[in-house]
């Protein structure tokens, strides 16, 4: 058993929403680790963008990308805070059950150059391995990819679907016509009422004060 100082192993990773090799856009990733660990600014100038440690303390894992130069010369700043326990169990905290904890985000290159896009197009999709040997993901369903131009803007049956909120043109369409044939019969409803309203016999109120008497029709 590891020592209290060193009760976790522990993988910290940057890779594609779909595992394709990102090497083609990124040139490096730097981790910085809490200032405990031995040389804690670990740089990865190669796939797969990850490190594995172990020790026993729950930090902030601060990540910096650096784009290759066509791409972007800007850097980009992430934040990864590093579970080791699980939340919803309770109790004294197991070492034994894995902890996966993923967060996305999405990047996106404006007005990319030509060399660039030709570049990414043409770049095969290599997978590199999802985790550490001993450690699986839990089933995420299909990951088929749906084509853009029959599926434009919707997330629903989406390979990527857990990333987003559940977004379908079709559903929603269906829920606009339903509205709007509520909408229409509450009209209907309210023009037969007036109907009605409007064929009740005609009554008069005489109202009457002071000095003065008029009538209302």
């Amino acid at each position: 058993m590891l020592p209290r100082y060193n009760s976790h192993k522990w993988t910290v990773y940057v890779r594609s929403a779909n595992n394709e090799d990102l090497s083609v856009i990124v040139k490096r990733v730097v981790f910085q680790l809490h200032p405990s660990f031995q040389n804690p600014t670990r740089v990865v100038e190669q796939p797969p963008f990850e490190l594995s440690e172990s020790g026993w303390g729950e930090f902030e894992i601060a990540i910096t990308l650096y784009f290759h130069s066509d791409v972007c010369e800007k850097r980009l700043d992430l934040f990864h805070q590093l579970k080791l326990y699980p939340e919803e169990e309770a109790g004294p905290q197991s070492t034994k059950k894995p902890v996966i904890v993923e967060t996305y985000d999405e990047i996106v290159f404006p007005e990319p150059t030509e060399a660039f896009f030709q570049r990414v197009q043409n770049h095969p999709a290599a997978n590199v391995p999802r985790l550490p040997p001993g450690i699986t993901l839990p089933p995420s369903g299909s990951m088929e990819i749906v084509p853009y131009e029959k599926k434009r803007g919707d997330t629903k049956d989406h390979a990527l679907s857990q990333w987003f909120s559940n977004f379908s043109e079709a559903d929603e369409l269906l829920k606009l016509a339903a509205a709007r044939q509520q909408v229409q019969a509450h009209i209907a409803k309210l023009r037969r009422q007036l109907t009605m309203m409007e064929g009740m016999p005609q009554q008069s109120k005489v109202l009457s004060g002071p000095g003065q008497q008029f009538g209302h029709i």
